[in-house]
């Protein structure tokens, strides 16, 4: 037999202690793992090189043994080779393997947990989508829902048998929710198929729920939308979701919330805004304007001479409120000038005198507008 340095092929140093060993046996098992080289005969090979090293190399008898005899020496034969015992793969490795492969295992599914507890069968969160008007969001509101969700059951109190006995270890696993099933060198655990991971099972399942301690009913719940609520806020109900399975935990409920639109009022966090039309008399020479809030009062605003239309006018604290907060946003109102219509002689008559004794002051930005247009007209025309 050809003499094999171990050390060699696990890249350690004749010295390296048993952690460094085994970080070097789970970095080279990793990279060099049949899934991930399948059909590659030279990196099986390399893999059962690197077991075979570690096997050695992980025992202090054997590593004694190797160190004073090398690779050749009598225990290695007849059995003594991790590969061809009558052990087993995983027996060989003393469990070494298992973390391994579930190392593997997990890189290769994204950190995913492969063991299954009595928590996995903790009962489904739900959603619940409530919509609720602007003024609602405003004052808060109660509403009353109503939903099916699989919930205790009453006959067997939940606990899945028609006795009320406790549930006992599954048989199939033996309590602990997962299965192993061998294959070659490699042995892949899975969910148990009979108690669905829970590892528990009931001897005399109910009739009323099939042994799952659950079953569906109707319930109705009066749900607290508080003040300031925006649109696509969540409210979560502790224990309102699905009930678990044979009395394990139950889930939460959901609450999503949507804010109508308003024909008034249109809100960026907890800000108002809002367009208010006023005559162009009142742009003009100024004066006081009554704008609408959302608690449903009118408030006076006052507009200074010779505002322009799309103007923006805060109104402090006449905003939504902030949540969980004594405070409130603002209210910006948008000035909206409105031109005059269906005109009568003698207010056609009054425009007409106005625009006679107009300056160019009275209106600077129509001036300055034609102006500038005179002056880059003029440009044309001389070139």
């Amino acid at each position: 037999m050809a003499e094999k340095d171990y050390y060699k092929v696990l890249g350690v140093s004749k010295d390296a202690t048993p952690d460094e060993l085994k970080k070097a046996f789970r970095k080279l098992a990793l990279e060099s793992h049949p899934d991930r080289h399948k059909g590659d005969a030279a990196a099986e090979k390399k893999f059962k090189e690197i077991n075979e090293a570690y096997d050695v190399l992980k025992d202090p008898n054997k590593r004694a043994q190797y160190d004073r005899f090398g690779s050749g020496h009598p225990f290695q034969q007849g059995g003594g080779n991790p590969f061809h015992g009558a052990q087993g793969f995983e027996q060989a490795f003393g469990g070494g393997f298992s973390d391994i492969f579930g190392e593997f295992f997990k890189a290769a599914t994204g950190g995913a947990n492969q063991h299954a507890s009595a928590t996995a069968m903790r009962g489904s969160d739900l959603r619940y989508d409530v919509s609720v008007t602007l003024d609602e969001a405003f004052e808060g509101v109660k509403k009353n829902i109503k939903y099916r969700v699989a919930s205790k059951c009453e006959t067997c109190n939940g606990t899945g048998s028609a006795s009320k006995s406790a549930p006992v270890d599954c048989l199939s696993c033996r309590g602990s929710g997962r299965t192993r099933m061998q294959q070659g060198f490699f042995v892949v655990e899975t969910t148990c198929s009979t108690c669905s991971g829970s590892g528990k099972a009931v001897k005399d399942p109910c009739k009323t729920c099939s042994g799952q301690g659950r079953a569906m009913k109707e319930r109705s719940l009066v749900v607290n939308i508080p003040a300031g609520i925006d649109d696509g806020s969540r409210i979560k109900l502790q224990g309102e979701g699905e009930a678990g399975i044979m009395g394990a935990e139950n889930g939460d409920l959901y609450i999503f919330t949507s804010v109508k639109s308003h024909p008034f009022f249109k809100r960026q966090g907890a800000d108002l805004h809002c367009k208010v039309p006023i005559k162009v008399s009142t742009a003009a020479l100024g004066g006081m304007v009554e704008v609408p809030t959302i608690d449903g009062k009118i408030e006076k605003m006052h507009i200074d001479s010779g505002a322009q239309n799309g103007k923006q006018i805060r109104l402090k604290g006449y905003g939504m409120p902030v949540l969980n907060s004594k405070t409130r946003g603002d209210m910006y109102v948008e000035l909206e000038l409105e031109v005059p219509v269906k005109l009568s002689k003698r207010q056609r008559e009054l425009l007409e005198e106005f625009e006679q004794v107009s300056k160019d002051d009275t209106h600077p930005k129509c001036h300055g507008f034609f102006t500038k247009l005179k002056d880059i007209w003029r440009s044309f025309t001389k070139e």
